[in-house]
């Protein structure tokens, strides 16, 4: 469920960083480099988490 919810958040925010660069820019939105870059950043997300070591937690 936690990589569901970091795709998700993933597209959202690529489609949301996207549209904000392509209006300040003065260019045109594209759904697909939008959707692109927001999963592919996510995917690094959760493989850089799951390489990262994990900790002893206190108790």
């Amino acid at each position: 469920m936690r990589y569901i919810a970091i795709i998700f958040w993933g597209f959202i925010l690529g489609q949301v960083s996207v549209y904000l660069g392509s209006a300040l820019s003065g260019g045109s939105y594209d759904f697909m480099i939008a959707t692109m870059t927001g999963i592919f950043t996510a995917l690094i997300v959760v493989l850089v988490s799951a390489l990262m070591p994990k900790t002893a937690s206190h108790k």
